[in-house]
């Protein structure tokens, strides 16, 4: 190993089309066109297929990225897992799906929880309808969706394409005296979905709305997303939370005893809630006669802290890691990342693994994100990350430093153009400082992203253009910087999959058989 190792990754940073619409193109960042003017670089497929996911027509995420980069290979992931467990039944097989049917099927209703799209980064309607339509065959009477609006991984005001074919099917299965319907929802960014604990006032909102059924009321969930957006002007994602009445009386309130289903599949966003549903001690907030329900993931979200208990389709065992190679190796690594990014670097980077693989081998370090509007502080904690990056590397106590500026995606989400360049200027000044520090204690830099977002902040769809809030299909770039090394990447077609290879190669040690290949 001539050099310890950097591996910068800027989140969210695709290649864009360089046109007006591509904040990574707009915004000043004199580090990075340097880097790719005069470094070895190549760009990477981070979606679809090279991630693990159905087609290419689907986009990629921090998760499977993350998952990619850190384990030199590509497993069936999100989606891709779920679909093939529902075509072949197993999912409707397994014990746990069996005794919530059961269960409801006794009386009691069955609650569906989750984003309501086909963005297959957290969810699928079309697996939401296959488990409605199940519960239907297995004799469940009274069956009702808690839905959370999208508008962040397809098109920002899509949601009431997605209401309304879910509004079809409930009422194919509303026979034989079923009552199947929406029950309560709200935007992504309103309720619910909080991830790493940033924001526990968002799960205690959707307690409130979905389980004891406060909030404003409508008619339908139609009525509440045209009112919301005629009141507020918000996209999809920030629409406050609603509750679907009938004769001045909640539809449905998840009662004691119901059987409740959270189908999402992906898991940062679905830890929270969960915890709420399943921990007897739960102390976040107060739950008021919750004594408890028969409750279920898609997928275990983490299965080193067993969340949630129970799950309806077995997540990907994913072996031979990256980590696993160092550590058996003794490397020492260092990582770090703000809040908002920090179980990407550490959890997502092992291969869905909470604990350390070798304690005395890995130190992270976690930056406590502000509970703020990313588009109020795009800078993030930009700063503080390359602070504490610098520091681990002047100390010389690592041979592999990672880090994720979550800036490009956690800003790119918000669709706002200006703040989205601001934040890139941030990430680029950081990187600078990291370069110069590289320079000056003898370390190699690698820079890349888990998949696109602030390259593609606009798309035009019937000659029309609108903010875009999701992430992007682009490739996204990698760079290795060393002025005294002259480091060649092979010809060849490459994914996230291929870093991992690539950095044990260049540490001068052998990758396991099932990796990818190197880039060098």
């Amino acid at each position: 190993m001539e050099k310890p190792i950097v591996l910068v990754i800027m989140d969210g940073v695709g290649k864009g089309d360089g046109g007006s619409g591509d904040a990574v193109a707009v915004a000043k960042t004199p580090t990075l066109d340097h880097l790719l003017k005069t470094c070895p670089h190549t760009y990477l497929k981070a979606h679809g297929t090279a991630v693990g996911l159905p087609s290419d027509e689907d986009m990629g995420n921090s998760e499977v990225g993350h998952n990619a980069l850190g384990c030199g290979q590509v497993y069936s992931q999100g989606a891709k897992l779920v679909g093939e467990s529902i075509e072949n039944g197993t999912l409707f097989a397994s014990d746990t799906w069996r005794a919530l049917a059961a269960n409801a099927a006794q009386g009691k209703a069955m609650h569906f929880i989750g984003l309501l799209s086909d963005g297959n980064v957290h969810s699928n309607i079309s697996h939401l309808i296959a488990l409605l339509k199940a519960a239907k065959e297995t004799g469940v009477k009274k069956a009702y969706c808690h839905i959370l609006l999208d508008g962040r991984d397809v098109p920002a005001t899509s949601a009431l394409e997605y209401v309304e074919k879910l509004e079809a099917v409930l009422k194919e299965l509303n026979t034989d005296g079923c009552d199947y319907a929406i029950a309560s929802g709200g935007g992504r960014m309103q309720v619910t979905m909080d991830r790493y604990e940033a924001n526990w006032d968002m799960v205690e909102r959707g307690w409130r709305t979905h389980v004891q059924g406060e909030g404003r009321q409508f008619a339908s969930a139609k009525e509440a997303i045209e009112t919301y957006r005629a009141e507020t002007g918000c996209i999809d994602q920030d629409l406050p939370a609603f509750v679907v009445a009938r004769a001045g009386a909640p539809v449905a309130r998840i009662a004691n005893g119901d059987s409740v289903i959270l189908f999402n599949f992906r898991g940062d966003r679905a830890q929270e809630i969960s915890l709420a549903f399943d921990r007897k001690d739960f102390d976040k907030f107060d739950r008021g006669d919750y004594t408890g329900v028969k409750f279920a993931g898609m997928l275990q979200y983490d299965g080193d802290l067993n969340i949630p208990e129970n799950y309806l389709v077995q997540p990907p065992v994913i072996t031979n890691t990256l980590t696993e190679v160092l550590c058996q190796a003794g490397i020492r690594e260092y990582a770090v990342s703000e809040t908002q990014k920090y179980g990407h670097v550490t959890y997502f980077w092992n291969g869905n693994r909470s604990g350390k693989i070798e304690e005395a081998l890995e130190v992270y370090e976690e930056i406590p994100s502000d509970v703020i509007p990313f588009e109020q502080a795009p800078a993030m904690k930009s700063k503080e990350i390359t602070e504490k990056l610098v520091e681990a590397m002047a100390s010389g106590a690592y041979q592999f430093l990672r880090c994720n500026y979550p800036n490009g995606d956690m800003v790119g989400h918000t669709g706002s153009m200006d703040a989205v360049v601001y934040a890139m200027e941030c990430v680029d000044n950081s990187l600078k400082t990291v370069l110069e520090a590289a320079d000056k204690y003898g370390y190699t830099v690698l820079i890349t992203a888990d998949h696109g977002n602030a390259d593609q902040m606009t798309e035009t769809k019937k000659g029309k253009t609108a903010v875009r809030t999701a992430h992007s299909l682009n490739p996204v770039p990698f760079i290795i910087y060393d002025p005294h090394k002259n480091w060649q990447i092979k010809d060849g077609a490459y994914g996230l999959a291929n870093v991992a290879p690539t950095v044990v190669k260049m540490m001068g040690l052998t990758a396991p058989d099932c990796w990818e290949d190197s880039m060098v």
